[in-house]
């Protein structure tokens, strides 16, 4: 007789039960030989959950379970990891339909999982193409190349992005338009790198807003300043103006003498009185025009400075506020009183204009990155070479061949033409470099023994580029390439080595800017316009400070290497007075400087707290339950919804002009009530609706100003079945589940770091990486170390399921641009999307 499944499953549960007691009593029970194994039990769970949808009739969303085999997992492994993707986010079944206990979905997903992972068939890397440095790659490698500072965002267009992510080789392709922009680029920043030995005069404006805090640093005895560091393009004389300071339409900061100081690198370079009683003449008797001959005063101030960085500090000399009883006042000025002296007095613009009469370059950041030699001693025409052979190691990541120098010696020797100075000729190198195929695109050659569909290991120069700019965005360091030049990279220990090098480095910031902004799409934050009738106190500013917190918390959990989960849970953040009177914190910071605090409030803990989160998440005229559910779903659960189809109606939860204001939740109820949409949405909302205490840009609020405020109901029900009410209950929940979360962020991790989508075939390592990790307390560190041994990362996949060569750039055109041999070279050792940039001419 056949058995049912409920049968089946209830024998299974009756049996772990008795056969404990049995088994205790020396007995071995007849039923022990029935109870159904784990691959029966699963295929029970399907029979009775999920074969009514996707049998062989209806094959619901393109998923066939009914004839899959639950014995033999890793023949469909493609299949199965699908399977557990939608059941760790209860996915499936929908909402409305029968839902399986958590503990049959639990006992399912680790049979299946360890299946998949002990008996693995197929492939272990996936095929990266050829491709082009993005241009957060491109900023990053410029810098620690020639050291000039680049803003991507004005030289060069967003890059198509994969999940957040702008690096993915398959979507870095090239067009025409592309290169020009990155023509230009490059002859831009190789002027600026080599520098021009007669700039023009430029004026630069500094304000006490932003460059000025009450809690930093001043030298003893100095008040009401301001400081920062300014680079100057050449030797010559700058001319430093100081506007308002403070001279009221009262006078009363005239009444006392005080002592403007200027300091350049931490020397006095100009010291002048302001105030006193000819002042107070001058500004009471002439008015405006008595205040400009002061200020004339502190007007045009001229410095000699050399090319370079200089820090600049400019203030006043601290001296008692009250030199007589005269200007004593009760109160500080409230109610009629005379303020004390000096009390407001302080610098408001500074600017600083310049240079006049330049007379070259003595030093800069960039130049000794660039002029290794000095032609002087050695020849121009060898000191040149040298040049060249140092920029082409650094950036080509790879022993320079006589090819590489007699086409950068092209470049010089254009750039020498009628009589032009040495510099020149090395800038035409520097934007050679630059615009060199081998320095804007990296590719992975097979070797010789390699068939068309097998697997084989990264060489170690290619190792080491792949891990420099996973860690830094940036080509290898010095180290890293001696290692790799030497075949050292690969031997026992070394990688890992490396690895906890380059992580203590300042550079793997990038890891906070490049990865983990982009994993949780708060780059871009500035898609969010609050409407400005709604959230009167949001500015431009407090936007910042948003994505200055959400960095400042990243980078203290990551780079310093604690557990991961504390991104969830951390009751660490930072924040300056304007957050913290957001936030409505009390006690916090007093200043515009953003200090490490310890919040009190839970429900503020962690990344579900954070302004940031919060706002990203939202429309800019209300809060969304289901963008923050898609969220948490994506970014925390690792299981991101499907997308609505392009016929659904995005605009049903607005609010309806005429009817009567109403909270967004119940809106929400009246869409979630069609069954067609609770199918989705009663996975989606949950989360969503458990944020609700946090308005559209993250105040927290116990009623709904919008609907009357009428109060806000922000209790759910997850698809588990587990009810939670707020913020902090959610967060419970989902820390509750640490695999989850750590698998996640570990996947995407992964897909980061080899720039490719991942494949079925990577889940089995992604769920390596977490075990290892868990002994680590899923520390940070520990992930990346998990992700660089890999297969998926030390290894190449073979091209045969790769997407078909896109048509960028003619091959016509190729081959009139300089450099296309090196491309035409690169493209046969790697088909993949490429076009050759020109040279600098």
């Amino acid at each position: 007789m056949k058995r049912s499944p409920c049968l089946s499953l209830l024998l299974a549960l009756a049996a772990s039960f008795v056969l404990p007691q049995f088994r205790a009593a020396g007995q071995t029970p007849a039923a022990a030989a029935s109870d159904p194994s784990p691959a029966d039990a699963s295929r029970a769970m399907l029979n009775k959950y999920c074969v009514g949808c996707h049998s062989a009739r209806l094959k619901t969303g393109g998923l066939v379970l009914q004839d899959l085999s639950t014995k033999q997992v890793e023949a469909d492994a493609a299949v199965w990891e699908k399977v557990l993707k939608k059941l760790r986010g209860r996915l499936m079944p929908p909402p409305g339909l029968p839902q399986p206990p958590q503990k049959d979905i639990d006992a399912f997903t680790a049979y299946i999982s360890s299946a998949l992972d002990t008996q693995a068939k197929g492939p272990t890397a996936g095929y990266v193409p050829i491709q082009r440095l993005n241009r957060t790659e491109y900023a990053a490698s410029v810098k620690a190349l020639i050291g000039v500072d680049v803003d991507e965002k004005e030289i060069l267009p967003q890059d198509v992005q994969v999940e957040g992510f702008d690096n993915i080789a398959e979507m870095l392709r090239t067009s025409p338009a592309f290169l020009d922009q990155y023509l230009t680029a490059a002859r831009h920043l190789a002027k600026a790198g080599v520098g021009d030995m007669t700039p023009p005069i430029a004026s630069v404006m500094f304000r006490t807003e932003g460059n000025q805090d009450p809690e930093l640093p001043f030298p003893p005895g100095m008040r009401g300043g301001i400081k920062f560091t300014h680079s100057v393009p050449a030797d010559g004389e700058y001319r430093f103006s100081f506007f308002d300071l403070d001279i009221g339409l009262y006078n009363r900061q005239m009444q006392n003498t005080t002592t403007l100081v200027l300091l350049v690198d931490g020397k006095p370079v100009f010291k002048g009185d302001l105030g006193g009683e000819h002042d107070l003449w001058l500004a009471n008797v002439k008015g405006t025009d008595g205040w400009q001959q002061i200020l004339d005063r502190f007007q045009h101030i001229p410095v000699k400075l050399l090319a370079g960085e200089h820090e600049i500090i400019a203030g006043f000399i601290q001296r008692s506020n009250v030199e007589s009883d005269d200007n004593v006042g009760a109160g500080g000025g409230v109610g009629g009183a005379v303020p004390m002296a000096g009390f407001r007095r302080g610098i408001d613009i500074l600017e600083i204009k310049g240079p006049y009469n330049p007379t070259g370059i003595t030093n800069s950041p960039t130049r000794p990155m660039i002029f290794v030699c000095d032609p002087k001693a050695i020849g121009e025409l060898p000191c040149a070479r040298q040049i060249a052979r140092n920029l082409a190691h650094r950036a080509y990541s790879r022993p320079v061949t006589d090819a590489d120098m007699s086409y950068l010696m092209r470049f010089y020797n254009e750039g020498r033409l009628d009589n032009q100075p040495f510099d020149k000729g090395v800038e035409e190198i520097v934007a050679g470099v630059l615009s060199s195929p081998d320095f804007l695109f990296r590719s992975i050659s097979a070797p010789k023994t390699a068939g068309k569909t097998g697997e084989f290991a990264l060489t170690d120069l290619e190792l080491a580029r792949r891990l420099s700019f996973f860690l830094w965005n940036t080509p290898p360091d010095a180290e890293l390439l001696k290692l790799a030049e030497s075949n050292g990279l690969t031997k026992p220990g070394v990688l890992n080595a490396q690895v906890k090098r380059m992580l203590a480095d300042p550079k793997a910031s990038s890891l906070v800017t490049g990865f983990a902004m982009k994993w949780l799409n708060l780059n871009s934050l500035d898609l969010v316009q609050p409407d400005a009738k709604i959230f009167r106190g949001f500015d431009s500013e407090l936007r910042g400070d948003f994505l200055k917190e959400a960095q400042l918390f990243l980078s203290s959990i990551l780079l310093e290497n604690k557990s991961v989960l504390d991104l969830l849970t951390s009751d660490q953040t930072f924040m300056n007075d304007r957050l913290a009177a957001h936030y409505g914190i009390r006690n916090g910071p007093s200043t515009s400087a953003f200090k490490e605090v310890t919040l009190t409030d839970p429900n503020r803990f962690g990344l579900l707290g954070k302004a940031a989160v919060l706002m990203r998440t939202s429309y800019g005229d209300r809060t969304s339950p289901v963008l923050r559910g898609a969220w948490v779903l994506d970014k925390i659960i690792g299981t991101p919804p499907t997308p609505p189809p392009p016929t659904v109606n995005t605009n049903l939860v607005d609010q309806k002009p005429g009817d009567p204001p109403k909270t967004v939740r119940a809106r929400l109820e009246q869409h979630r009530d069609n069954p067609t949409c609770k199918m989705c949405h009663g996975v989606i909302d949950p989360t969503g609706l458990a944020l609700e205490n946090f308005d559209a840009i993250g105040r927290f609020r116990r009623t709904d100003a919008q609907a009357n405020n009428a109060p806000i109901d922000a209790s759910t029900v997850m698809p588990s079945g587990v009810k939670i009410d707020g913020p902090v209950e959610l967060r419970e929940e989902l820390a509750s589940h640490p695999e989850a979360f750590v698998e996640s962020l570990s996947e995407k991790l992964l897909m980061y770091a080899v720039n490719r989508e991942l494949e079925y075939f990577d889940m089995p390592q992604v769920r390596k990486i977490v075990r290892d990790a868990k002994k680590d307390n899923y520390t940070f560190a520990s992930l990346i170390s998990g992700v660089v041994n890999t297969d998926a990362f030390r290894k190449q996949g073979p091209p045969e399921n790769a997407p078909a060569k896109p048509t960028l750039i003619s091959k016509t055109t190729t081959d009139k641009l300089p450099g296309a041999s090196a491309v035409k070279a690169a493209e046969a050792r790697n088909p993949g999307a490429v076009a050759a940039p020109s040279g600098a001419k």
